[in-house]
Formats: structure tokens, C-alpha cells, sequence
């Protein structure tokens, strides 16, 4: 397994002198959160902020455990379809498809891979500026602050006028999401944008093509990946998206390790400056799919020793839910 590393304006942020960590599924901050066993201090000592106390729990229940005590359960959402499977076999529920109110016409763009990522972003900042200069609004996808704030600089550098959108500019999310879909709008976002958003085209956007989505990287889970591209093409409004890849991209390192990933890098690394390659576009969707079976895995495994362990401590008439072990 690859080791897990905790970077600044990825994993976590530094505000008014504490780590606060930035949940990377959703974008935002987690507040009042802290890593266990050491780590949360451990990321402090290296920031130079003050070390707090470690915190302890007086309770703890799994996500699994907590909603399996409903007598019924049920929910509503647009990326089910991916986590069918894991649903049926965990929670013993049915994924079944609603189809929407008016039929979809939103147009995946062919996938574009690079040899490494500088090219990759610089072919990003040029389809950038091609849409912007037809007019349309851009949603630009990011995984973590750190690449939307880089490619917020090369669009400066560009001189293309923009919003960014993350976990430093929550004040501004309302205003930032509400001019998203105006005419030649060019906005940068972590997965903030991706969940519960509704972007409203404005005037003559539609029969521009609407709004176009650009998705820079694979996530470990494609249902964050979809709903960064159901930004676009929403309540049958026109819509494109495209997705760039390149080969030294994160999910190739957390799918296939240390060894596959640092030869894929280095047959990169010879392919820059060619433009975009064909050939590899299957092995991204590969590596995705590896990351999201191990953490099915691992909820599976988690919840079976969660069961065991609930087990032995109402053998020994204790209470399963509370935290015994301090």
C-alpha cells in the first residue's frame, strides 16, 4: 500500500494559527475535526503552529453501523448508480434509475492524455481560453486548493479574468456559484462546486453550448467525477465537458503503486511536448476502479470487526459503543 502523506492546502489548511482539515471528498473545511494517533500533532510540530491536546472519545459507531440500526432505509442521489453493488451488499438496498425530467444532451468531449503534467495544464489553459473567447462560461475541476490556486496563476498569466472557488473563499461561495453560468465566466474549483450545486445559465449562454466542464483529474472514486460533470447539462440545458489526464496524475500512483506509476512517469516524461497520446486513456479508469474496490474492502473489513468486536464486549457486559480503550 502506499503510504499516506499529509500536504498543506491538500489534506489540511493552516487558519488564525490551527490545522484545520479539508475533507477531500466534499472540499470543505472540517471543523472542530482532528486526526487521531498522534498525526493531528505531528502536523502541527511540522507547520510550527501551537501543539494541542490529543482528543479522546467518549463513544464511536461506524458510518455502516449507524445507519444500519434504521428499520428502513432509503435515499436520493444522482451518482448511485457506480456504488450499486457496495449498497446491495452492505445496506441490502436496491439502486433503482429515475429518469430526469427532460432527457439529457450533454456531450462528453474526447478524453485527452499527456505525457506529464505541465503539458497537461498548459493544454488545459488553452481550452480554457478557446471557450472563453466563444463566449461560454467554463467550470475548470480541481482535486485540492493547492492546483486551483497554480492554475488561477497561469490564467493571470494569461490575462483571463476568474473566480476561484475553495475551501479559502467559502464567504463567496453563494455569489462566486450564482455568476458561474453568465456569459464568458471562467470558474476554478475544488469538488466544493461538484456536490448540490446548481449553475443557471444566463442570457444567450444556451445557444452557445452552455456551460463547459473541465475535469483535471481523476478522483478515487468516479462518483466525484460525475458530479463535477452534472455541473453541466442540467434540466436538459445544452452542456460539454471534457476530461485531461496525464501520466505522473496522482490516481495512477494510488492504483497501481510506487513501481508501475514511477515507469508509467518516466515513459511520460519522454512524450513531452508531443501533445496528447493515445492508448493510455483505459489505464486511468483501471487504476480508479483498483482504489475503489480496496476501499470497499476496507469498509467491508472495518465493519466486520466492528461486529466482532461489539460481540465480545456485550459478552463481557460492556457497553459496544463506548470507548473502553483509554
Amino acid at each position: 500500500k502506499v503510504a499516506r502523506e499529509m500536504f498543506l492546502d491538500r489534506q489540511y489548511v493552516v487558519r488564525d494559527g490551527e490545522i484545520v482539515i479539508v475533507d477531500e471528498f466534499t472540499g470543505r473545511l472540517g471543523e472542530g475535526r482532528k486526526w487521531r494517533a498522534g498525526i493531528h500533532q505531528a502536523v502541527e510540530a511540522k507547520e510550527g503552529v501551537e501543539i494541542t491536546f490529543a482528543t479522546t472519545q467518549a463513544a464511536r459507531i461506524t458510518v455502516q453501523d449507524f445507519f444500519l440500526r434504521y428499520n428502513r432505509l432509503a435515499g436520493m442521489t444522482g451518482t448511485a448508480a457506480s456504488s450499486a453493488g457496495e449498497l446491495q451488499k452492505i445496506y441490502e438496498c436496491r439502486v433503482i434509475p429515475v429518469p430526469t425530467n427532460r432527457p439529457p444532451i450533454r456531450e462528453k468531449l474526447t478524453t485527452l492524455v499527456f505525457g506529464t503534467s505541465d503539458d497537461k495544464w498548459q493544454a488545459i489553459i488553452d481550452d480554457i481560453v478557446e471557450q472563453h473567447q466563444a463566449g461560454r462560461p467554463v467550470l475548470v475541476g480541481t482535486r485540492s486548493i493547492d492546483k486551483s490556486e497554480k492554475l488561477a496563476q497561469m490564467l493571470i498569466a494569461r490575462g483571463i479574468e476568474h473566480c476561484v472557488l475553495n475551501a479559502r473563499h467559502v464567504a463567496k461561495e453563494a455569489e462566486i456559484v450564482a455568476r458561474a453560468g453568465q456569459q464568458g465566466k471562467v470558474t476554478v474549483a475544488t469538488n466544493m462546486a461538484g456536490r448540490g450545486t446548481d449553475i443557471r445559465l444566463g442570457e444567450g449562454v444556451h445557444e452557445l453550448g452552455g456551460l463547459h466542464v473541465i475535469c483535471t483529474e481523476l478522483h478515487e472514486s468516479q462518483r466525484i467525477d460525475r458530479q463535477l460533470i452534472g455541473r453541466c447539462g442540467r434540466q436538459g440545458d445544452p452542456g460539454t465537458y471534457r476530461q485531461f489526464l496525464a501520466l505522473d496524475d496522482e490516481i495512477l500512483l494510488t492504483g497501481f503503486g510506487p513501481k508501475k506509476a514511477t515507469k508509467l512517469k518516466e515513459r511520460g516524461e519522454a512524450l513531452v511536448g508531443r501533445g496528447p497520446v493515445s492508448g493510455y486513456e483505459s489505464l486511468f479508469y483501471t487504476a480508479q476502479r483498483k482504489v475503489e474496490r480496496r476501499h470497499f474492502r476496507d469498509r467491508k473489513v472495518l465493519l466486520y470487526h466492528e461486529k466482532e468486536r461489539q460481540k465480545m464486549q456485550r459478552a463481557m457486559s460492556q457497553d459496544p459503543y463506548l470507548d473502553t480503550a483509554g
